[in-house]
């Protein structure tokens, strides 16, 4: 089938896929304890789609041009059994990267059973190399030393390089991160500095509390001197960059002072099974209902292609032209 195109010419490259709204961090700027708290309702199983399912819509999306399958959560490794997903996953025609994004704390247990069932690398979240922030920032109380044993389980599957994502928010831990860039030089990992995000409507956001890509290039540079990396792919969202003396590299992603949207080509599958066109979307197209009515590949393919070609999302840029306003789904429902 011939690779769809949305309203703005952008094809349609990557799937994201959350196989759980649930995750045992309460990081402030995600899932704050204050809205999911003990009472909170997760969705019930049954509402999930299954292995099969997934398996379905991701054949589908690769049938459309899609080469690459990030999976998310949530937590995705709180979903009992994923190495079984992966290994579905990863025999998919044109699938050249699968991924994973965690936050790191399961990942030490899970990382060779991972790498064996065919993933090719993970992301791991890491807001801060300073245990008493880093431990703020969870609101459960999580050490740093769990998630770099985590780190460094998945380098040793050959889950490497790691990507280390870091949301940087002012007052809470822009002031570690020359200490969180350093402590991975020359590790072959790669730091990832994510601008603060007004993702969802639960975490409080303020433009106040955005630390820019420039400050946070500036801070870094000021100790380590950096210089710029072309991109690796079109589309890549972090601007790439090396030290200057060969010690490694670090990508800051821009997604409120330098929007990118114009290179988007990420499609979102959540957990129960509809299709978000974009991260800050308020709404979602339901494939489950289309699944579970017994649709054949042929059927869920073009209803990614009427989902995709109807798409117009540039939320981050019509946020910087001071004109967004409205409701947005949590990232903790569909994955960052």
């Amino acid at each position: 089938m011939p690779q769809p195109t949305d309203t703005l010419q952008r094809p349609l490259r990557d799937l994201r896929i959350s196989v759980t709204d649930r995750c045992n961090f309460r990081c402030t700027y995600c899932m704050p304890k204050g809205v999911f708290g003990r009472d909170y309702k997760f969705l019930p199983r049954d509402q999930l789609l299954t292995f099969e399912e997934i398996t379905l819509v991701a054949t589908a999306a690769a049938r459309l041009g899609v080469n690459k399958i990030r999976i998310t959560g949530g937590e995705p490794l709180m979903r009992a059994g994923l190495p079984d997903l992966v290994s579905m996953l990863a025999p998919i025609d044109g699938i050249e990267d699968l991924t994973m994004t965690t936050n790191g704390s399961i990942l030490a247990r899970k990382a060779e059973e991972l790498a064996e069932a065919g993933l090719s690398r993970v992301s791991v979240s890491l807001d801060s190399i300073d245990d008493a922030t880093f431990r703020e920032m969870n609101d459960v109380d999580f050490g740093v030393a769990g998630v770099l044993e985590g780190i460094e389980a998945a380098a040793a599957a050959g889950l490497g390089p790691v990507k280390i994502n870091a949301v940087v928010k002012r007052g809470l831990n822009d002031h570690g991160i020359v200490e969180l860039a350093g402590h991975f030089r020359n590790t072959g990992h790669i730091v990832r500095f994510i601008e603060y995000m007004d993702v969802g409507t639960t975490n409080g956001w303020r433009l106040d509390d955005v630390v820019s890509a420039d400050e946070i290039h500036r801070a870094i540079s000021a100790e380590f001197p950096l210089e710029p990396v072309e991109a690796a792919y079109h589309g890549e969202v972090a601007t790439r960059y090396r030290y200057v003396d060969g010690s490694g590299e670090i990508g800051i992603i821009a997604s409120v002072t330098a929007p990118f949207c114009g290179d988007c080509t990420r499609l979102r599958l959540s957990a129960e099974g509809s299709a978000y066109t974009c991260l800050f979307a308020s709404a979602g197209s339901d494939l489950r209902a289309l699944i579970r009515s017994g649709a054949d590949d042929d059927s869920i393919a073009k209803a990614l292609t009427t989902i995709w070609e109807g798409r117009s999302d540039r939320y981050s840029e019509q946020r910087a032209e001071g004109t967004a306003g409205w409701e947005r789904i949590e990232m903790s429902y569909i994955g960052g």
